[in-house]
Order: C-alpha cells, then structure tokens, then sequence
C-alpha cells in the first residue's frame, strides 16, 4: 500500500521537511513517484523514521545515523561494528555530562558570588563571564 508523505509524516511524528531533508542527506530513499509527481512511500518508510529519530533521540549525529543504516541493512555485518559504535557514543555521553557537571558547579558558585545584589557594573557572573579566564570549572 503506497503511502503519501503526509501520511508517513503523520505516523512517525515527524514534519514533512524533515522527510525532504532526510531525502536530500541520503538517509532515505528517493520514493517512487506518480505520473502527477506525487511521492509514493512504503511502510518500510515509517520503520525508517522511527530509526533515525530514536538514534537522534540518543544522540547520535544523523552521519552516525547514516552510518547505523548502513549496517542495518547489510545483514552480513557483525553486531560488534554496531556495539562499537555505541560505546563511542557513551563515552561522548559520559564527557558532556562531566561537562555539564563542571558547568553546573561554576554557576552554582557564581550565582553564589552574587548574592550581595551589587550593581551590574560590579557584578560577579558578568565580570566572569567577561574574562573567561577567571572562572574556575
């Protein structure tokens, strides 16, 4: 059953543009056509959707993405290029949350500093934020 790309758009969540720009990265196969030039998806398109957006849910960059399916469809490729993949993501994940950690501490300590409700022109976070250098992470 040939689906239109609203309707494909409506069962994955997703914007029609998102489908168009996911046609233009190569993440998705251009669909058959009308002869009026209308697309024409497949039920696979929908399964494909929900891929990619759970992986960009995960945080995987849509080249990574790109990547995925690629081993996706090639049924000989072994699960290990996969897992590895995904271990490279965790440790991405686990860097931005020491990151976000550190963040958090200094402005927890600069949000503290300025507590004394002085003038802006005497303000701690703004004189922090103004010479990067002197915020501690």
């Amino acid at each position: 059953m040939a689906l239109t790309i609203g309707q494909v758009a409506a069962a994955a969540y997703v914007n029609i543009q998102t489908i168009r720009y996911y046609e233009r990265r190569g993440l998705f196969a251009a669909p058959r056509r009308t002869p009026s030039g209308y697309r024409q998806y497949t039920e696979d398109a929908v399964s494909r959707l929900r891929f990619i957006k759970h992986a960009q849910e995960l945080g995987f960059s849509l080249t990574e993405i790109q990547d995925l399916l690629g081993l996706r469809v090639r049924h000989a490729a072994a699960c290990d290029a996969v897992e590895r993949k995904t271990r490279e993501k965790i440790a991405l994940v686990q860097q931005k949350i020491a990151d976000l950690r550190r963040m958090k501490r200094t402005l927890e300590r600069l949000a503290v500093a300025c507590a004394a409700r002085r003038p802006t022109d005497d303000c701690p976070i703004l004189e922090a934020l103004e010479d990067h250098g002197d915020v501690r992470h």
